[in-house]
């Protein structure tokens, strides 16, 4: 988690410090599921485990600047740990930064389209802790993948500059022999706020 964290924190200090001259500087927070191939579809090298299922908090910013163009990252967690073959519990998290484009569909309702890589790691928790140099103390050992990531949004302004609405992401992860297949889905929906010059 301390990664994914600090992943967030370095996505959300770049952004504020462009925003003096963003166009469009965009911070969100979400909660959605995975949806993944069932484990008794596994073929070849995979594994006969779904990483489907469970709640996936997510956070998210972005910065949208000439013609509706941008870039932006998000991290998303299961929120609990999980059970892998009913023996060890385990937890992925998913990162990606990605390059978007968010054009208005109305004074109040604006679209995003992104794409990017990214990756997922798997912890896989043990009942001892370990130490290493690079992150200290810790309780578990990672299995780490490079993803691609496709998705959307919807953003819906009620009031101001406050977004809530619905959003949906593909990964395409690679060797994810851990689990029944390399591809999952991420369904949600966030709430966020705009820093912008224009009125929505």
């Amino acid at each position: 988690m301390k990664k994914a964290s600090l992943i967030a924190i370095v996505c959300l200090t770049t952004l504020t410090t462009v925003s003096l001259c963003a166009q469009q500087l965009d911070a969100a927070f979400g909660v959605g599921t995975l949806t993944a191939p069932s484990g008794v579809s596994a073929a070849g090298n995979h594994a006969p485990v779904t990483m489907g299922g469970g709640a996936y908090p997510a956070f998210s910013a972005d910065y949208i600047f000439k013609h509706n163009f941008g870039f932006g990252g998000e991290v998303a967690w299961r929120a609990s740990r999980n059970s892998y073959l009913g023996v060890q519990p385990y937890r992925p998290i998913l990162y990606d930064f990605y390059g978007l484009w968010g054009p208005k569909l109305g004074k109040h309702t604006q679209a995003v389209l992104m794409g990017g890589i990214g990756a997922e790691t798997i912890r896989f928790y043990v009942p001892y802790y370990s130490f290493s140099a690079v992150s200290g103390f810790t309780n578990f050992t990672s299995s780490t993948h490079f993803l691609g990531q496709f998705g959307g949004a919807l953003r819906v302004y009620p009031w101001r500059h406050l977004f809530i609405g619905p959003e949906a992401h593909l990964y395409l992860i690679h060797n994810n022999e851990e689990f029944s297949s390399g591809r999952a889905a991420r369904f949600g929906v966030s709430i966020g706020y705009t820093m912008t010059s224009e009125q929505h």
